[in-house]
């Protein structure tokens, strides 16, 4: 039997960027709320995943009053580099977008930062927790029964919950499966990826080639993450260090390319999804529990953000002054940049993955794919819009 119950106004399920970014949030809100984990400490604030910070999540951590807690030394995301047939080209973000910027922020040092913020200001924040469940979401009085990291049964009362555990947390599971509609595409290729102890690029690098689509990205002074288009189903097995630094050089076209110690190597599915609505009675999804995007375009992670912010500002109308509109609105309100996100990171897809290489789509889709291409560099109006979408707007 669990413990007495305990109370709160929203109760947070997952510690990942949407999780703790709301958390934050409602505390500066004058909000209360519990942050429940499923992992440990030290396991959240080492997961490496996204690198850019979108200028529009940068002006969400600004009207927050958390930029310089959580920004601090991040250098600006200016020029990006496409490498095509090893000639580069390169796109100045700032100077097309209004002087409008992101910052180059891995994750897990936003993360830690967000962490310890909200725990300096006296957060609560519960790690190594299970058997997690949701109860009476439809109702009035929503409950949160888990184990915490001593083995005992607690249960937390609420107003509402935010379901920020992501695609395979226990949020959107709680959801009964005709309460949602599930849109889903496959693009039809992995991405191949390693982290490793070189010092990155002087610009985010994208490389087209008849070799295969690579990346490099900054992820930190002296580590960088890269990108190798591969199979959907390729195996870890199948990219030894010696294939990795051969197919990077060959992409890349960077014969020098320094090789460092490979600290991670993980196949990324190259896969969309996206929930309509992203609410089920006191339930708000938020983030990757709602919506998957593939990396392309740096999306994920500032869309979790969004979402953070439009539902903290919606439960601070709700709780404090009465007003649940935007409560109400919360879902069409994320589902419209949701959907906007997604269909750029499609079309950047397109555009970099079928201009180099003729087997993905056929002669003809290449040649639009590269036309497309250069119309980024011919086309002063086309290069303003891509900037747009880049930063967020």
């Amino acid at each position: 039997m669990p413990s007495t119950p305990e109370s709160t106004e929203v109760a947070v399920i997952g510690a990942g960027p949407a999780g703790l970014s709301l958390a934050n949030m409602l505390r500066r809100a004058g909000v209360s709320c519990v942050v429940l984990e499923a992992r440990s400490r030290s396991h959240v604030e080492r997961r490496q995943r996204a690198g850019i910070l979108e200028h529009a999540g940068a002006r969400v951590f600004e009207d927050w009053g958390l930029a310089d807690a959580l920004l601090a030394g991040a250098p600006p995301d200016a020029v990006v580099e496409f490498r095509v047939d090893g000639e580069p080209r390169y796109l100045d973000v700032p100077a097309l977008a209004d002087g409008r910027t992101g910052r180059i922020v891995p994750q897990q040092v936003l993360v830690g930062r967000l962490v310890a913020t909200f725990l300096d200001g006296g957060g609560d924040l519960r790690f190594d927790v299970d058997d997690v469940s949701l109860h009476g979401l439809d109702g009035d009085r929503p409950t949160v029964a888990y184990r915490d990291s001593g083995g005992t049964v607690r249960e937390l009362a609420c107003d509402y919950v935010a379901g920020c555990d992501g695609h395979h947390g226990v949020s959107r599971a709680a959801v009964p499966e005709r309460a949602l509609t599930t849109y889903s595409y496959d693009h039809g290729i992995g991405w191949f990826t390693v982290l490793a102890d070189v010092p990155p690029a002087r610009h985010p690098l994208l490389a087209v080639s008849s070799h295969g689509f690579a990346a490099q990205f900054p992820r930190g002074p002296q580590a960088s993450r890269f990108y190798l288009e591969c199979a959907p189903d390729d195996a870890l097995s199948a990219w030894d260090d010696d294939r990795i630094w051969e197919q990077l050089r060959l992409r890349l076209g960077e014969s020098a390319l320094p090789t460092g110690a490979i600290t991670e190597k993980s196949v990324v599915e190259m896969r969309s999804f996206v929930v309509d609505p992203m609410r089920y009675g006191r339930l708000f999804l938020v983030g990757d529990a709602a919506h998957i995007i593939t990396p392309m375009g740096g999306k994920g992670m500032n869309l979790a953000i969004a979402d953070a912010n439009v539902l903290a500002r919606a439960l601070r109308a709700a709780l404090r002054d009465g007003d649940d509109s935007a409560l109400a609105a919360y879902s069409e309100t994320c589902l419209e940049r949701v959907w906007n996100h997604q269909e750029f990171s499609r079309w950047m897809t397109e555009m970099l993955h079928e201009s180099g290489d003729d087997t993905l789509a056929g002669p003809f889709r290449r040649r639009l794919a590269r036309a497309r291409l250069d119309r980024l560099f011919t086309s002063t109006p086309a290069a303003r819009a891509f900037a747009d979408l880049m930063t967020g707007g």
